[in-house]
């Protein structure tokens, strides 16, 4: 259950959340927010594929 919950999480952050990765947006530019939402997609990609 919890796997499919993270599942369906990442899925949401795909669609809803920017992707900094094809923006070639540089980590040491970036602000609070931007490593925000980087950490929290890291997170749940973690947990969906444990």
């Amino acid at each position: 259950m919890k796997k499919t919950l993270f599942r369906t999480l990442a899925k949401i952050n795909k669609a809803i959340l920017p992707s900094y990765t094809k923006k070639e947006l540089d980590i040491s530019k970036a602000s609070k927010i931007q490593l925000a939402i980087i950490g929290w997609r890291a997170f749940v990609t973690m947990k969906s594929l444990d």
